[in-house]
């Protein structure tokens, strides 16, 4: 088994070939003064079970780019398997026609991942289940929010019966009711309409928040638009202490200044992107959840029980 990684996070490839105590794979990783990328595998991987860990996060087509450049350098290096682990999948938002004449570009990544010689994909939390089924290869698709959830036990709440589990809109409700059956905690929902890119607006709460401790549930972050908007009604409507657990923290600088000032206790979240950082941020680490489903696949086991928030 080898494990090479790109530019995009040396630091989680890094952490998981330690959880698995291996070292990385010899690889050179460069990119020209025009922009293009070259990989060179300095080691042999003739007849090997390879992982190539790279979230495609900002920025999205360079890191995407230089993903599919690795995987033709080691198809090219007479791998046997080769297995893209992408802790964060680009262009997931982009999983349908909502309107004429627009691309479905969440199918466009998975036809250039199998094209370029993928044998297989581990990801998580995407932002639409459905997106496995772009897919004609196997695709492994792990969850963060046990993970949050117990740091949030651990070090914030320790009293679930006064929590709820709340989706900060309407399409996050699915994954928000999956996370409050898990824990066993009533489920609310935010009402918002999207001014902007970057600017929404929380207009109404259907559900009972007063005087309770509340999780917001989402599965990515970049402005910090939504939660903030979402905890502000939230605390007009009586909430106690405010938590937000999103999957991928694609922090930019507005997203801390605005977490900083809105009244959210904490942002938790993975370290599924390097951006997953910041003054009011606890990031948990996924390195072990990933290194344990490689194991598991690179041996053919199970790995169905990493699946457990799939209820």
């Amino acid at each position: 088994m080898k494990i090479i990684t790109g530019t995009a996070h040396p630091q989680l490839a890094q952490d998981i070939a330690k959880t698995l105590g291996m070292p990385l794979c010899e690889t050179k990783v460069a990119t020209f003064p025009d922009g293009e990328s070259f990989v060179q595998i300095e080691e042999s991987i003739r007849g090997e079970d390879v992982y190539i860990i790279q979230p495609t996060c900002p920025p999205t087509n360079h890191n995407l780019m230089e993903l599919l450049v690795m995987v033709d350098a080691v198809r090219r290096a007479s791998a046997d398997r080769i297995t893209a682990v992408l802790p964060f999948y680009g262009y997931a938002r982009q999983d349908r026609k909502d309107k004429p004449r627009v691309p479905i570009t969440s199918k466009l990544v998975a036809n250039l991942l199998t094209a370029a010689g993928v044998n297989r994909v581990l990801t998580m939390d995407l932002h639409a289940a459905q997106i496995q089924g772009f897919f004609e290869i196997p695709v492994d698709h792990l969850h963060s929010a046990p993970l949050l959830i117990k740091h949030l036990q651990d070090n914030y709440v320790d009293d679930l019966s006064n929590l709820v589990v709340v989706s900060p809109d309407i399409g996050g409700v699915k994954n928000a009711k999956i996370c409050a059956n898990y824990l066993g905690t009533d489920l609310a929902i935010v009402a918002k309409q999207r001014i902007s890119a970057t600017e929404v607006d929380a207009h109404a709460v259907i559900g009972n928040v007063k005087g309770k401790d509340v999780l917001l549930i989402d599965d990515m972050t970049e402005s910090g638009g939504t939660l903030c908007a979402a905890a502000e009604i939230l605390k007009e409507h009586g909430a106690a202490r405010i938590f937000a657990g999103v999957s991928h923290g694609v922090l930019n600088d507005k997203a801390r200044a605005r977490l900083k000032d809105s009244c959210i206790e904490r942002l938790l979240t993975s370290d599924s992107v390097p951006m997953a950082h910041g003054e009011m941020v606890d990031t948990v680490s996924i390195a072990p959840l990933l290194a344990k489903a490689i194991m598991n696949i690179h041996n053919n086991d199970s790995v169905s029980h990493l699946f457990e928030m799939d209820i």
